[in-house]
């Protein structure tokens, strides 16, 4: 019974007889239910691809106490480092069978990202120290393609040879939810020197763990402890990713609105090129928005080089290693990729309000969380940064580029899940 419905048997009971008013006055309370509120569906959980990205890829470094549990004699453990060393020389004898020769690939060719830790020890004064390094692909399957073939490697290279007899004495651990790892004692000692190292690699996503340990003499390393280690830790960054891509989906960037009949300087560099220059675009279509003035290629596969039409800029189109399309865009230059065209920041498409001329400095503080890449055989420097779609924007360097006032001499957009995997034999 509502509260109106009583008031008005109760009026109907005062002209009756007083008796039916104490009556009415004491008639229990209605039984009122609280209105029912919609509750919050349930959190769907994250199942796109596992992606990390930037600083997120420190979640599969180990403790200073973990490094020492995989490798006894190690000491003073250093922090996280974004900064990546490349020697990108090559390599010497080919391995037989050529598979092998993943064992001594520079496992961060390829990668778009990375971070790193290093340890002493002074133990073995010949190398004294070992590392780790957590390498960021485009994509999860470059990441499952470089894991391929170190696990095939890591099966098929017991005895092999390259100068001479090698060994790589592995433990390859079953997968665990999508994370696969081995470890293993390589041995190159009778091609006219002595190279032994503990490896360890894990991968997830778009991740390859890799742990690096070269010793002289006869020791010792416990593979099946370490790979469990990083299959571990892996597992564990895997489960954190999902839990805040659950609770943060990912957004993806969108290509700032560009007017193509603007002057090159009023372009902007985004995830899906410069201006009207877009990745994937057939090379001759991506070659004619550009205007200016185009130069073909000088060597086979090589960039278009395109000068805007007061010949103060230039705007390098590099096609795909396996198509004709773009891959990527730089606009000013890259090392070893320049024309004789000086290069006038103000002139150039900018990337927000990072432009050509300016110190790198701009750059980390626009796009934090990136890699500073060092490579040793080209003299090159820069500064990369990945987005989780494989989009990669990197800023070359005159000069270190972790000095954060070197000068940027070229700011590079590409889809970078259109490399290449490296190739054996």
């Amino acid at each position: 019974m509502n509260r109106r419905h009583a008031r008005r048997q109760g009026m109907i009971a005062l002209a009756l007889t007083g008796a039916m008013i104490a009556l009415a006055g004491c008639a229990p309370e209605p039984d009122v239910q609280p209105t029912p509120t919609p509750t919050d569906s349930a959190v769907v959980p994250y199942d796109g691809p596992v992606v990390f990205v930037g600083d997120e890829l420190e979640s599969f470094l180990l403790t200073p106490a973990e490094v020492a549990e995989a490798i006894p004699e190690a000491t003073g453990v250093m922090n996280a480092s974004a900064v990546l060393e490349q020697v990108s020389d090559g390599g010497g004898t080919a391995a037989v069978p050529a598979i092998c020769d993943a064992l001594f690939a520079e496992q961060s060719l390829g990668s778009v990202g990375a971070r790193v830790t290093r340890w002493m020890t002074p133990s073995d004064p010949e190398y004294g120290q070992g590392r780790v390094e957590v390498l960021q692909f485009a994509d999860e399957q470059q990441a499952r393609d470089r894991m391929d073939q170190l696990l095939q490697a890591a099966a098929d290279c017991g005895q092999f040879t390259k100068e001479a007899p090698v060994t790589f004495d592995a433990e390859i651990l079953d997968e665990v939810d999508g994370v696969r790892a081995f470890a293993g004692t390589l041995l190159d000692i009778d091609g006219g020197y002595d190279w032994r190292v503990f490896q360890a690699y894990a991968a997830v996503g778009n991740v390859v763990v890799m742990l690096n340990q070269p010793f002289t003499g006869d020791r010792t390393y416990d593979a099946q402890a370490a790979a469990s280690l990083l299959q571990q830790r892996a597992g564990d960054a895997r489960d954190a990713l999902v839990a805040d891509l659950t609770e943060n989906p990912p957004v993806p960037e969108e290509q700032p609105v560009t007017d193509a009949a603007q002057p090159w300087s009023e372009w902007a560099i985004g995830v899906d090129g410069v201006g009207p220059v877009l990745l994937g675009d057939a090379v001759d279509v991506a070659v004619a928005a550009a205007g200016g003035t185009a130069t073909p290629p000088t060597f086979d596969r090589g960039p278009w080089i395109v000068e805007n039409p007061e010949a103060t800029a230039s705007m390098l189109i590099q096609q795909a290693e396996d198509a004709e399309t773009v891959w990527y865009v730089t606009v000013g230059t890259r090392r070893g990729e320049s024309a004789e065209t000086p290069q006038d920041g103000a002139a150039l498409p900018a990337l927000g309000d990072v432009r050509v001329g300016m110190p790198v400095s701009e750059a980390f503080a626009a796009l934090p969380g990136g890699t500073i890449v060092d490579v040793a055989s080209s003299g090159e420097d820069y500064y990369a940064v990945t987005t989780r779609e494989g989009r990669l924007f990197r800023f070359d360097t005159e000069g270190d580029a972790a000095d954060g006032t070197a000068i940027i001499i070229g700011i590079t957009v590409e889809d970078a899940t259109q490399r290449a995997s490296l190739r054996f034999g």
